[in-house]
């Protein structure tokens, strides 16, 4: 089945593929791991999507999205009820840019050539490869930490105590390398590979985490007494101006998700595969993990006098060996479960986009490990307010403006109908001017900024200045997410139907304004 020529209605959402003599093979938009999959090996079903979220939703950083929020005065209710509603309201970018996957078979990239264009789809791949590069050095760490702590509890006070290097024990740079080198190894094999690590995976974690509760249920004998504890806010005007920028932050935790997931869904079996798959697998999780980690950490109160929000310190509780190689071994595949499907593969095929000839999808992903490292990015979860207004709000602001982009694209201004093949293609209907669409362009920097354009930090908690960094914008820097998703979306839609952009020469044009 072709997309040349003859193009399908808006309503089949079936899977297409190029013909033989269509297969692109342009070395300046095109390799092995951006072109269409073909249809027979699009064959990831409900289980692998849902294990997918499970399997990302699963790790350190989400568990302790809880604490983040009853640390800034939240009870556990409230903490629990702001991270179901924010990945309700997340989950529906995702399946709607999440429909070009299964139908086209494209990654991310490619589908942002089609409001970018072939060159400018360059700018929003970028900023999400940086964001997700940033995320990637944040688990990665993460994960070093747990290593090191739980080696602790095998190996004793030598290791624990080690002498220093560059203000951390040697102990800890090498369970840092060491974490970062099975990451490297699992995705230089592919995303099959992937794929099945998922699949197992998701199921291990999870029976770690049950695990983790009954341990600490049975160690209190009960929950404890984090559960009555009245919330610091209550329900009135204190906690609307927490509740707004909070929600904004949880949702800028997957909004990097809701851009790439084609990079996923694109090996999908069919969109009932991808739309059941991610319903049942992201707000169910992140909400069941959410309390999870709420009955946890109230059992660990109850056990040692403070809450112990980090999985990692609870574990190291642990007091046989064989306790602490288990909660070692959780550990390990939450966090690399998590890392390498969401941080890994975008900025894979970014690279790529980027310069074909010179990434592939594993040299990509080799760079992504290397900038992951050298930017030192734990910094960004020194503080609530630091990880949730400052890094979630600003990247969930901008990226929300990409996905507003992606989103009047595809589905207001072609209705989902793609010209396959031009997606590949200098002299095609995507080429725009000098391979640049400036209605996507202008559509992102406006969004960007009424985003993110008046973000603010409390007195000493963060780098913006109290009143905005462009105050009369900062009424809007808690609803970055929303107005950056809102306003791109409508202006994109707007400049595309009163500044239509003109034929290509010798481009085939879809139905619709395509080039």
């Amino acid at each position: 089945m072709t997309t040349g020529a003859a193009l399908p209605p808006a309503a089949d959402d079936g899977p297409l593929e190029l013909s033989a003599g269509e297969v692109p093979d342009d070395g300046r938009f095109a390799n092995a791991d951006l072109r269409p999959v073909p249809v027979a090996e699009r064959h990831w079903t409900t289980y692998n999507f849902t294990a997918l979220w499970v399997g990302m939703a699963h790790n350190i950083p989400s568990w302790t999205l809880a604490s983040g929020l009853v640390a800034l005065g939240m009870d556990w209710k409230q903490s629990v009820l702001t991270i179901a509603l924010a990945n309700l309201i997340v989950l529906v970018p995702m399946l709607l840019t999440g429909h070009a996957g299964p139908k086209y078979g494209i990654p991310f990239p490619v589908l942002a050539r089609a409001s970018f264009g072939l060159r400018g789809a360059n700018l929003p791949a970028l900023v999400r490869a940086a964001v997700a590069c940033a995320w990637f050095g944040i688990q990665t760490w993460i994960g070093g930490e747990g290593i090191f702590f739980l080696a602790g509890k095998l190996f004793g006070h030598g290791w624990a105590n080690a002498s220093a290097v560059g203000g951390y024990p040697w102990t800890q740079w090498l369970s840092f390398g060491v974490f970062w080198l099975i990451e490297l190894a699992i995705i230089a094999r592919g995303m099959e590979t992937l794929r099945r690590f998922e699949n197992w995976a998701a199921p291990f974690v999870l029976v770690g985490a049950i695990a983790l509760l009954i341990w600490i249920t049975v160690k209190a004998g009960g929950l404890g007494p984090l559960l009555d504890q009245p919330s610091k806010l209550g329900w009135g005007h204190r906690f609307w101006p927490v509740f707004f920028p909070s929600l904004m932050g949880m949702i800028g935790f997957w909004s990097t998700l809701s851009l790439n997931i084609p990079d996923f869904t694109r090996f999908g079996a069919g969109q009932r595969a991808q739309v059941r798959g991610q319903s049942l697998g992201l707000p169910t999780t992140m909400t069941a993990f959410a309390l999870l980690s709420v009955l946890v950490t109230s059992g660990s109160q109850a056990v040692y006098g403070k809450p112990v929000w980090d999985p990692i310190q609870l574990a190291s509780h642990l007091s046989n060996a064989a306790g602490v190689l288990f909660a070692l071994l959780t550990v390990l595949i939450a966090t690399i479960s998590c890392n390498l499907a969401a941080n890994v593969v975008s900025p894979a095929y970014d690279l790529s986009n980027l310069a074909p000839r010179v990434f592939t999808f594993r040299g990509g992903a080799l760079l992504t490990g290397v900038v992951g490292v050298v930017i030192f990015p734990w910094k960004l979860i020194s503080s609530p307010q630091v990880y949730i207004y400052t890094w979630l709000g600003v990247v969930g602001g901008l990226l929300g403006t990409v996905a507003g982009v992606l989103i009047a694209d595809y589905w207001i201004v072609r209705r989902t109908r793609l010209d396959l093949a031009g997606l590949y293609r200098p002299d095609g209907p995507y080429w725009y001017r000098a391979g640049w669409n400036w209605r996507a362009v202008t559509a992102f920097a406006v969004g960007g900024l009424l985003a993110v354009g008046g973000s603010y930090s409390a007195p000493g908690t963060g780098p913006f200045p109290a009143h905005g960094m462009i105050p009369f914008l900062k009424p809007l820097a808690d609803y970055g997410w929303a107005v950056g998703l809102a306003s791109a979306l409508l202006l994109y839609a707007g400049l595309m139907r009163a500044l239509p952009p003109g034929p290509q020469v010798g481009a085939s044009r879809p139905p619709g304004p395509t080039g």
